[in-house]
């Protein structure tokens, strides 16, 4: 048996099987396709209110949203969940609570209770920086813009 060789029944082949790379690559791209809808429904649309003094927040990679959006639903990084348990999602994605900012996102028409729900969550924690999320009115590039404003308290 000379393998090595390639001679005789046994032939070594020294080349790359695409078919099954291929297979996984075209069952991934169908997975996402499936899922993608599903995710993009799944975030809250929040119709921000306006301010003048609004200021562009620095991109902070640890910032905790909190969204709430008209019918009072409220998301704590995308996750959705009920006004009463609010306090226990922040503290469960909260890692420092002294440097780790907490922001509103909170709509228009959103009655102030369940704004101020999330803030007393968030002060029973302890968090060191609470801000709220708001557009500026007349932004100089005269697109529409989202920007943060964060406060410590």
């Amino acid at each position: 048996m000379n393998v090595g060789q390639g001679k005789g029944k046994y032939k070594l082949i020294a080349e790359i099987n695409m078919i099954p790379f291929i297979d996984v690559a075209l069952v991934l791209l169908i997975i996402f396709m499936v899922m993608t809808p599903f995710l993009v429904k799944s975030q809250l649309k929040v119709n921000l209110p306006k301010a003048a003094s609004a200021e562009k927040a620095a991109d902070e990679p640890n910032m905790i949203d909190v969204e709430i959006d008209k019918n009072g639903s409220i998301a704590v990084n995308g996750q959705t969940v009920p006004a009463d348990s609010v306090e226990s999602a922040l503290r469960a994605v909260l890692l420092d609570v002294e440097n780790q900012p907490v922001v509103i996102h909170a709509d228009g028409d959103v009655p102030f209770q369940s704004v101020v729900t999330v803030m007393d969550a968030a002060k029973k924690i302890g968090v060191a920086k609470l801000g709220v999320g708001v557009k500026q009115e007349n932004p100089p590039d005269k697109k529409k813009r989202d920007t943060v404003s964060v406060q410590p308290r």
